[in-house]
């Protein structure tokens, strides 16, 4: 292991930048080239059937036959023109990755003759193997039919790999008996509920609005490691995180690497990746160094969010890809390195009307003020109803390592608004007056002459709050870098959805009893103002202070995933979702089973390596050097030098033995407790075993290893750094 370390090390020096060109022209001129867009969609088909499918997406109304067989037709000529020689349906099964199985255009006819085909049906539905997916008990083994179905709001797109172009067309995947198996049906589902009762709740105010839009914009962190040096950390290649590995002596605290200058071959990535984004019709906007060192992120324009989960699953597959071109591994995991920053998504929600409106942004006159207010406060009141229920839809056994620590948001949901609209806030509670007139701006004068005045925004921004809001945006932080947004999404549409029904109702019924309607509006307002309290905080999520003050407001700080995800299958969860059409009962359960065994089997596969890098790699490396520290003494002694001169090496010697002792005697005792857990039949029981018996271990084992990292010479030590991995470009 240590010949594999120094040898990675050695590629590493050798790597160059590779010089990536830039497609000529503008980035705007290549921008969705590989996508079945509007303009591809409007050359290929007649004007016709392109109508009447403009028409149908529209109205969420079913495409007709002859108009699928009219997109089949255009598409398999655009997709052929372009080169692409198969399609596939590009789905999202509960993985947490995409899946996709390719079939060619190349087909035989009745006659035998060769030939082209792809039809209408075949575009609207394929059939995967649905037992064979994660499915928490919908599907036996032997009961393997599932569907997948087309989505015609997020159009076709082409990958090239290896050479070869596939035409691939973003789909749902439902079981036989129509449980939903992806992350994409329950998405849809949510966004159609929540558009409907924005527009309802939009019509007190302007009778025009008839569509609203659910903006999302999901910014990507990332560690990037060299591709010799990831091989050589088999916890790296197997988990995805490092088991092991002291800090070393730099790590972030100097924030150098913050917003810092990109290394070349970094840089190079991410061009790369970028042109193949941009052909994708992935609207990449920001690239930057993160925090943590070999930490960086990059952030697209706000879409429907709907695309915008669409396009964040095909980035990371393609980041991960080019990486590869550039001989790095792209480590998406929430806290692949002990010590620094983990990696998150972003999630900059809001919605928008098809009168050009942000709901979530003050206006300038009092309506549109009032406008916002509901949708703004109505957002607060659902995520202190369904707070839980929110964590739940973040909870991983990956995201545990991040939330709480000091970069990311706490497992505690809480609200942060800003000074000015808490003010406005506890105002309208104290007086049931809405105060907020944004009138003219506000400008931050800095005393510099030739630095222009800035301009404010409302809010300042809190990175310790899970779901704050920005100015014009919520931002939900608490999601994991390798997670699908669309769970959390999911969650947040549908219990906002519930409480702009919720609000509507009792407004409707103060009007009835002969209230104005702005004071009937105002008095619920007020009324989710006092009773949402509890979750708003603006201060300082990371503190000990918070947590017990939490504790106070009755907010609950739920720190590890089989616990969290109690939410989702208590009878509130049920009721909400099986209320809305949103998830059956069934569902909900079948999730819960899913995300519980995905729970165990990663921690088990972290144990499992845990153990086999400790007894056959950490111990054989420490006793190895312990003998030669043996042999020193001898010869010490044999020179007729005293105890004196050999006191240190005789202490080494004594400490690497305690620490083996303690690794092995530990590794047992984790080994132990992963049998005991494995015959649990009850998946929650089986997850919480391996998350308070089994994980448990680890810091121990861990932290012994660690020390031994620093008592063992260099040259012997088997591992690839923190150093190593976190410095070398």
């Amino acid at each position: 292991m240590a010949i594999l370390r120094f040898k990675a090390l050695e590629l590493v020096d050798q790597r160059q930048a590779l010089t990536v060109t830039p497609l000529a022209g503008r980035r705007s001129d290549s921008y969705g080239q590989n996508v079945f867009n509007l303009e591809a969609m409007r050359a290929n088909m007649p004007g016709e059937y392109f109508k009447r499918l403009q028409a149908a997406i529209k109205t969420s109304s079913p495409v007709e036959h002859s108009v699928a067989d009219s997109v089949a037709a255009a598409m398999k000529t655009w997709a052929m023109a372009k080169g692409a020689t198969h399609y596939t349906h590009w789905f999202q099964p509960l993985t947490g990755a995409t899946a996709e199985k390719h079939d060619s255009f190349f087909d035989l006819g009745s006659d035998g003759r060769p030939m082209e085909n792809f039809k209408g049906s075949a575009l609207v539905q394929q059939e995967p193997d649905a037992s064979s997916f994660p499915n928490g008990g919908i599907r036996n083994t032997f009961e393997a039919r599932g569907y997948t179905a087309w989505d015609p709001t997020s159009p076709a797109f082409i990958i090239e790999t290896s050479g070869a172009k596939t035409l691939c067309i973003p789909t749902i995947f439902v079981a036989y008996t129509g449980e939903a198996l992806d992350y994409k049906a329950p998405l849809l589902k949510s966004l159609a509920l929540l558009e409907k009762a924005a527009v309802e709740v939009c019509q007190y105010f302007d009778k025009d609005v008839q569509r609203v839009h659910t903006t999302l914009g999901i910014e990507q962190e990332y560690f990037l490691v060299d591709k010799a040096l990831f091989d050589a950390r088999p916890d790296l290649v197997m988990t995805g995180r490092t088991l092991f590995g002291h800090a070393p002596a730099k790590g972030q605290q100097l924030e150098d690497h913050y917003f810092g200058s990109i290394p070349p071959r970094v840089h190079g990535f991410m061009l790369e990746f970028e042109e193949e984004a941009n052909a994708l019709g992935i609207p990449l906007r920001t690239r930057h160094n993160e925090v943590a060192p070999n930490q960086f992120e990059c952030a697209p324009t706000f879409e429907d969010a709907n695309l915008a989960v669409d396009h964040n699953q095909l980035l990371m597959d393609v980041m991960a890809r080019v990486a590869l071109k550039h001989h790095f591994r792209v480590l998406l995991h929430e806290k692949p390195f002990a010590g620094v920053n983990g990696s998150g998504k972003h999630n900059n929600w809001a919605m928008s009307t098809d009168t050009g409106v942000n709901l979530l942004a003050p206006g300038r006159r009092p309506k549109e003020n009032l406008q916002f207010l509901t949708f703004f406060i109505t957002t607060i009141m659902a995520v202190h109803r369904y707070g839980e229920l929110l964590r739940a839809s973040i909870a991983s056994a990956s995201n545990d390592h991040r939330l709480g620590a000091n970069e990311a948001p706490p497992a505690i949901m809480s609200v942060f608004v800003g000074q000015m609209l808490d003010s406005v806030l506890d105002e309208l509670e104290r007086t049931a007056q809405v105060p907020l007139d944004k009138g003219d701006n506000i400008y931050l004068k800095l005393g510099i002459d030739k630095i222009p005045a800035i301009l404010l925004d409302n809010t300042d921004r809190n990175r310790t709050s899970p779901f704050a809001f920005t100015g014009n945006k919520f931002e939900l932080r608490a999601v994991g870098s390798s997670a699908n947004c669309s769970s959390a999404m999911t969650v947040l549409n549908a219990i906002v959805a519930d409480q702009l029904i919720d609000f509507k109702t009792r407004v409707d019924a103060a009007i009835g009893q002969g209230k104005k309607k702005e004071v009937a509006i105002v008095d619920v307002l007020r009324d989710y103002v006092i009773a949402s309290k509890a979750v708003r905080f603006e201060g300082n999520g990371y503190s000990d202070e918070w947590r017990l003050e939490a504790q106070r407001r009755g907010l609950a700080n739920v720190a590890t995933t089989p616990l969290a995800l109690d939410a989702l299958v208590r009878a509130d969860a049920a009721e909400l979702f099986s209320r809305h059409g949103i998830f059956s009962e069934v569902e909900l359960h079948a999730r819960h089973e899913i995300l519980l065994e995905d729970y165990t089997k990663k921690i088990q596969i972290e144990s499992r390596v845990l153990g086999d890098l400790a007894i056959n790699h950490v111990i054989p490396t420490a006793l190895a050097y312990q003998n030669k520290l043996v042999q020193n003494v001898r010869g010490l002694r044999e020179l007729g030098l005293d105890d004196e001169h050999s006191a240190v090496t005789v202490e080494m010697i004594k400490s690497i033995s305690r620490y083996v002792s303690t690794i092995k005697k530990t590794v047992d005792d984790m080994t132990l407790a992963r049998k005991v857990a494995n015959k649990m039949e009850d998946p929650r029981a089986r997850a919480l075993a391996y998350c308070d018996t089994v994980k448990e271990k680890f810091a121990a084992i861990r932290r012994a290893a660690d020390k031994l990292e620093l008592l063992v010479a260099d040259e012997d030590w088997p591992l690839v750094k923190y150093r190593e991995l976190l410095f070398r470009h």
